[in-house]
This record gives C-alpha cells, sequence and structure tokens, in this order.
C-alpha cells in the first residue's frame, strides 16, 4: 500500500465509505482473519472468537482512543431477524452492538446465547419456592 493510500485510510470517515479488505491476526485468539466470507464489506470482529477491537466512537470513524478489547457478552436478534453481538470494552467499559457476519462461529454465538440460562441471577433451586409464591404449585406435574 502505498503512503498516500494509507494516509488515506487514518482520515475522519474513511471506513464508513470504503470497504475494509485488510487480513488481520487477532489478538485474543492468534487466528488470521480474512476479509472474504463475512458477508460484509465492513468486518469489525474475529470471526473465531468474536472478540473486537475498541477503535471507532462512532461506526467507521476511528476516533476512538481507547483501543482496549471489546469482549462479545451477549447477543440478540433485531427487528428484522438479524443477529447482532453485544461487545462490552475491557478498558473503558463502553458498550456497543454489531452485526453478526456470515463465517461466524455458530457455537460461540450460541454460548453466548445460551449464558443466560446456565447462569441464573438467583439460585435455580428457589424456582419452586418463587412459583409458589407467585400463587402457582410449585412443582411440574408428572
Amino acid at each position: 500500500m502505498n503512503r498516500e493510500k494509507k494516509r488515506r485510510t487514518f482520515e475522519k470517515g474513511y471506513y464508513k465509505n470504503h470497504a475494509c479488505r485488510e487480513t488481520f491476526t487477532c489478538k485474543i485468539c492468534g487466528r488470521l482473519v480474512l476479509p472474504d466470507g463475512a458477508g460484509s464489506s465492513h468486518r469489525n470482529h474475529c470471526p473465531n472468537c468474536l472478540t473486537s477491537l475498541h477503535v471507532d466512537e462512532k461506526p467507521g470513524d476511528r476516533k476512538s482512543e481507547c483501543g482496549g478489547y471489546m469482549e462479545p457478552v451477549a447477543v440478540w436478534v433485531r427487528k428484522n431477524g438479524e443477529w447482532a453481538v453485544i461487545h462490552r470494552c475491557k478498558s473503558c467499559g463502553e458498550l456497543r452492538s454489531n452485526r453478526i457476519a456470515a463465517d461466524d462461529n455458530p457455537m460461540k454465538l450460541m454460548s453466548i446465547a445460551m449464558r443466560p440460562l446456565t447462569l441464573p441471577p438467583f439460585p435455580i433451586e428457589r424456582v419452586e419456592e418463587m412459583t409458589r409464591l407467585m400463587g402457582g404449585e410449585g412443582h411440574i406435574p408428572s
């Protein structure tokens, strides 16, 4: 890449209007990440571990000075049925939503989606007691 072209990639808003076709090595899992296969020309996370870097204040501006690791903490489904990953910055705590890519690891996505069910915020043994308190029988009839 010549110097002039490289300089333009650092201009404000460059990545909003130009495809990010760069290959990079994930700083968390060490895998080589290729731009092909994402289903989009704006890859922003590793398809294997789903980790991202905190480089933007607004999508594509590359203005964030934080540079921390954005860990995947949740998934959600948008109105149109498309899945998105919620990332939280390990340095500053900021939350961001990013579309999933076509080649994202489906097992990793499902494990993130199942996390609230496998780690409830209350002792699972109390479900029967809570059901009784809400007017139910507290157990499932067999």
